[in-house]
């Protein structure tokens, strides 16, 4: 498929749903939810997070998710919140990031909160990104970036059947300053 000339005119669904969750963008007052969420989860969120590391206010929050509203219509980034469909519980966040339109590719970030992990929320999560990318977005590429020893970041890419391409070694740095090792996994069009 021709890369997309230009991303602005390119309508595509704001949300989608798998078996369990709806996976949409944000919206004003989602900070919240957000807040509370990041909260809870801090101790986990805090090694791999860089914007983790400093407790924000709900207002802060909010401000987060009107930026990632905005990068969405301005088709440079796709936050999106995972809402468990039997509740409406937020279970966490995900989205495509390091959107590169020429080709197009994109990479799939995520977090679960602490009290839903080993669910397999955020595998559901991903394989719906994966698909919703290659289907909705016309992606040739989808990648999976994570600090080598983040363990359940990788199970997540390896559960939803990405390649392990690359191992970087001191190719940027951890949330504490040092230098750190990245894991690259990818699926192509028709994996």
């Amino acid at each position: 498929m021709p890369p997309i000339d230009n991303p602005l005119l390119f309508d595509f669904p704001d949300h989608f749903e798998t078996a369990r969750l709806l996976l949409r963008v944000p919206r004003p007052g989602d900070g919240a939810i957000i807040n509370a969420a990041v909260r809870e989860s801090s101790a986990d969120l805090k090694p791999w997070m860089v914007w983790a590391q400093t407790e924000q206010t709900v207002e802060e929050s909010e401000a987060v998710v009107r930026r990632a509203a905005a990068k969405f219509i301005e088709r440079v980034g796709m936050m999106l919140l995972l809402l468990r469909k039997s509740d409406g519980v937020f279970v966490g966040a995900s989205g495509l990031h390091h959107m590169d339109w020429s080709v197009p590719q994109f990479e799939i970030g995520y977090w679960v909160r602490t009290s839903l992990q080993g669910q397999g929320y955020i595998t559901e999560a991903v394989n719906g990104i994966t698909t919703f990318a290659f289907a909705q977005l016309q992606a040739e590429r989808v990648e999976i970036r994570c600090d080598s020893r983040n363990q359940r970041s990788a199970a997540v890419a390896e559960r939803a059947g990405y390649t392990r391409e690359g191992y970087f070694r001191h190719d940027s740095r951890d949330t504490a300053g040092a230098l750190r090792d990245t894991l690259i996994y990818a699926k192509i069009r028709g994996e």
